[in-house]
């Protein structure tokens, strides 16, 4: 806690909207042996030896910096004590519009609510470090070595990658040889300049650098038995075709590939019907063994057909259940024995996984027909008939080269319909690039292969966690292991297990080998942050962790059930069990918690609470206005009201913004605490969530507006109005909407009246 603050003002970066001299009197009254150093510097960052002399001298353990946001130079004021920021540029001064003046930014001189807004601001910026600790130290002895789970192109590469840092490698592959699906793929599209010809795919070289690399262990036949412990401290352990073998390791990187998807997604298209009708993978492994005799193939890469087909069965699937519900009988069954299975509303999400793999098919197709006329001396005619040809990057120089190859044929097309004629295919093509339609006929039709994620279809790393051995649904991403794809590559939902290849999103070899790279760095990062017992993204250095006090528990198991990244294990009896190195710091246990026992040393219930607590809440609706919290998501939300307020883009003056790590961190007590201050309103400011999800945090905003229907209920109960709790979403790049949205909000309480509890 700290005990004695250097209060600092940053008069360059405040301008003259402020009365920065009557601020600092008014501080150094209110909280007099809390802050013995109040100074206005001219520029705050010539003035970080001045700080650090002041430190020393003054025995200060907190150091407040007033000025510009907590986000603009912060790597310039690194003090061997709590520092915490007052936003008085981008979020008051900057951000100032007078009632009665329109949204001018205030210049000369301060106007009333102004200087009432920064003088809340410093005040709960005081309170807040006073509330705060330093964390102690979480530190885990990290284990130099990273366990890959898979053998094939991308495994391969990040077991090779990973030793050459220095670090020891266990690498598991459950076949019975290295390799994986790149041994059907001795020649691959371009990996390297000049981008333009397909090259061997060297698969021997690649596997000799792994089995002759003396870091490197191998086990073959071998699967995941359990994965337990903590970033740093995994204990691993395999099942051999000798008996489990048990490994300690620092961090996992999950290259375990894809599977090809279902033939039943493409049946409508003749796949498993006609043996003329192959997938792409199979059509490589027939290249491969030379059992290609077709002379004219079509390489087809519009699955609309498919797709239609298996959207009208499974709404026929939806309305036979329907209807047998409503007849108080079971669910429609699968079809008797012998009968096909109709499609299920799953099927439908499924199928996704062809145009997920869509760039991949595109780039795999041209390499196809490119190999196939090579091999015959140009005598195979290869049409290619795409939808969409989606190349990516500079594989575009490839995509231009194989237009002019002699042999191949490309158009787009919708492909309307795929027969069965004697002894060859009829495909018919509309809407062609050539302005007619027509039937193809071929000796093979090529289709592409859906690349479904390992992890969509088996449990591979098998946790032994509280919330169970596989990773946690996100129904978004259709099985891929992914934590937050926006803005953490990699990165999945169980800390310290990176992704990387097609188990994480399809993609070419040369994007499967840097991929590989980007996840053995991801591994080795988080065996450091656990060694200096610190977070991994989206907190990278965070020091703090969940403290609990398990005296007054109830062991109800919110806080395990809801923790997004499974950092929390329970006993027998439910008390939570933590796993430090494994938290992401977003605190969306403490919001859950009902009995408010857990905390961290530098956020917690009662921090915010306080800083809540000091907001000066006039009585006079009328007269002084309405008084309005925002919590703040510190990852999409704050952000957007910073780029808001240095555009000149001014909002409400009655509101008091705070920070949070994420919504998910929202504690129901935190509303109560300002509805009982007399607040009039209380707006939750977060991510987006659901189809257009982008918290960092995975579940936050989702679990937020769980609770606020909860809380909607008690103020209810209260006979408080439950639109005074408003959850509103904003991405970061929506600055230019957040001004509004709160203004909008303010409105509705400046509708609704005072808050009934103001005052009493």
């Amino acid at each position: 806690m700290a005990g004695k603050i250097g209060v600092y003002f940053d008069l360059q970066n405040i301008g003259g909207g402020l009365d920065v001299e009557a601020l600092a009197a008014q501080l150094r009254e209110k909280w007099g042996d809390l802050t013995p150093v109040v100074k206005i510097c001219p520029v705050l960052a010539e003035s970080v030896d001045e700080i650090r002399a002041d430190i020393a001298a003054q025995g200060l353990d907190g150091v407040l910096l007033c000025g510009a946001s907590p986000r603009v130079d912060a790597d310039l004021y690194r003090f061997p004590v709590q520092v915490e920021h007052v936003n008085l540029r981008e979020q008051c001064v900057l951000a100032f519009k007078d009632p009665q003046a329109g949204s001018a930014p205030a210049r000369d001189g301060a106007p009333e609510l102004l200087t009432l807004m920064a003088r809340d601001y410093l005040n709960m910026g005081v309170v807040k470090l006073q509330k705060s600790e330093v964390p102690d130290s979480a530190a885990v002895p990290g284990t130099p070595r990273i366990l890959v789970i898979g053998g094939g192109w991308t495994g391969l590469t990040a077991a090779a990658e990973a030793a050459a840092t220095g670090y020891e490698v266990v690498l598991v592959e459950k076949a019975d040889k290295l390799g994986g699906a790149v041994n059907n793929i001795p020649v691959t599209s371009p990996q390297g300049p000049l981008w333009t010809d397909k090259q061997p795919a060297d698969l021997a070289a690649k596997i000799s650098r792994v089995t002759d690399d003396p870091k490197i262990t191998t086990h073959l036949n071998a699967h995941m038995q359990k994965l337990e412990g903590q970033p740093g401290a995994f204990t691993a352990v395999i099942a051999t075709a000798g008996g489990p073998v048990s490994v300690e390791v620092g961090a996992v990187v999950l290259a375990s590939g894809w599977a090809p998807l279902d033939e039943k997604y493409l049946a409508p298209m003749g796949l498993g019907k006609s043996p003329r009708v192959v997938h792409a993978a199979q059509f490589g492994k027939m290249l491969a063994a030379g059992e290609v005799t077709a002379r004219r193939i079509a390489f087809v890469l519009d699955t609309t057909l498919a797709e239609e087909a298996v959207a009208a069965a499974a709404a026929q699937a939806d309305a036979a259940e329907a209807q047998a519900v409503a007849e108080a009988a079971r669910p429609a069954a699968a079809g008797a024995e012998g009968e096909e299975k109709p499609f299920v509303k799953e099927d439908l999400e499924s199928i996704r996984h062809l145009a997920y793999s869509n760039a991949v098919n595109s780039v795999g197709m041209l390499r196809l027909a490119n190999i196939v006329c090579e091999k015959t001396n140009d005598a195979v005619q290869a049409f290619i008939l795409y939808k969409n040809m989606t190349v990516p990057g500079i594989l575009e120089r490839f995509y231009k080269k194989m237009q002019n190859r002699l042999g191949i044929m490309m158009t787009k097309a919708d492909v309307t319909d795929i027969r069965e004629a004697g002894d060859h295919m009829v495909v018919s093509c509309q809407n062609t690039l050539l302005g007619m339609d027509f039937d193809l006929d071929v000796d093979l039709v090529v289709l592409p292969t859906g690349l479904v994620p390992t992890t969509a279809k088996d449990v591979v790393v098998e946790f032994a966690y509280r919330q169970g051995p596989d990773f946690p649904d996100l129904e978004l991403f259709d099985g891929f292991a992914d934590s937050n794809y926006i803005c953490f590559p990699y990165e999945t939902r169980r800390t310290g297990v990176y992704a990387a290849g097609c188990v994480r999103q399809p993609m070419t070899m040369d994007a499967c080998e840097e991929d590989a790279r980007g996840a053995v760095l991801k591994a080795v990062q988080s065996i450091e942050a656990a060694g200096h017992g610190v977070a991994v993204l989206p907190r990278s250095g965070d020091a703090s962790y969940p403290v609990f006090n398990f005296v007054r528990c109830t062991q109800c198991k919110r806080c395990t059930e809801e923790c997004p990244f499974g950092a929390l294990d329970d006993d027998e009896k439910g008390t939570p069990k933590p796993n430090p190195a494994r938290c992401r710091r977003c605190g969306t246990c403490f919001g859950a918690c009902p009995e408010r026992v857990i905390s961290f040393a530098n956020y917690n219930i009662d921090q915010i609470g306080s800083m809540i607590r000091e907001v000066q809440v006039p009585k006079d609706f009328k007269k002084e206005g309405p008084r309005i919290l925002i919590l703040a998501c510190e990852n999409d939300a704050y952000p957007a009201l910073d780029m808001a307020g240095m555009r000149r883009r001014a909002w409400s003056p009655y509101v008091r913004i705070i920070p949070v790590r994420c919504l998910g961190s929202v504690n129901a007590i935190w509303v109560s605490d300002a509805m009982s201050k007399g607040f009039d309103g209380v707006m939750l400011l977060g991510c987006k969530y659901g189809d257009d999800y982008q918290c960092h945090f995975v579940k936050g905003s989702e679990i937020c507006a769980k609770r606020r229907d909860n809380i909607a209920e008690t103020l209810d109960r209260l006979g408080v109005q439950p639109e005074r709790v408003e959850q509103l979403e904003v991405a970061i790049d929506e600055y230019d909407t957040v001004p509004d949205l709160i203004d909008g909000f303010v409105g509705r309480i400046m509708e609704l009246g005072p808050n009934p509890f103001k005052g009493m």
